[in-house]
């Protein structure tokens, strides 16, 4: 069994996802971190050089590597789910959780942060607003379960998480 956490960029997929692993022993794999290590250079740089189709195609490849994993809760970036095939490799990984997130809680996290290559520009919250409206609906549909993170401690979020993993 695996736990697979979407959401989008800065709903804490991967501080809720290290908490979790070592809570229920599993292995921890945040996909980005990941592909950086394959690719040997950050998003940004995948983004600037390759462009976004790329790095698409490299979240599409790793995906097949993961369905062999076992006991591992997988941190996916915010733009993996938005690919059909990938929200069906998915669901076949592990149950799927979406951390749901409101757009002052994702703008306090990501305010500043200039690693992120869809945030980089002109009005960055702008930038989250919309795609907020794409994305939503997606990770609602490409999810098992969703928890609201907004206001919450790490610890909550994960005893949640483990409340429904046991009960699946």
């Amino acid at each position: 069994m695996n736990i697979v956490l979407i959401g989008f960029m800065g709903s804490g997929k991967t501080t809720v996802g290290k908490a979790l692993a070592n809570n229920l022993k599993f292995s921890f794999l945040d996909t980005d971190e990941y592909i950086e290590e394959r690719a040997g250079m950050k998003i940004s740089d995948i983004f600037a050089t390759q462009g976004e189709k790329y790095f698409r195609e490299l979240e599409r490849s790793i995906l097949g590597e993961l369905t062999d994993r076992d006991h591992t809760v997988i941190a996916t970036g915010g733009g993996l789910p938005l690919i059909e095939e990938n929200r069906k490799r998915l669901k076949k990984i592990g149950k799927v959780i979406y951390l749901s997130a409101n757009e002052q809680t994702l703008w306090k996290h990501l305010e500043g942060d200039c690693s992120r290559p869809l945030l980089a520009g002109e009005n960055p919250r702008k930038k989250i607003q919309e795609l907020l409206l794409e994305r939503i609906p997606i990770y609602r549909q490409a999810s098992d379960y969703c928890i609201e993170v907004d206001n919450r401690c790490i610890d909550g979020i994960t005893k949640e998480i483990e409340k429904i993993v046991k009960s699946a």
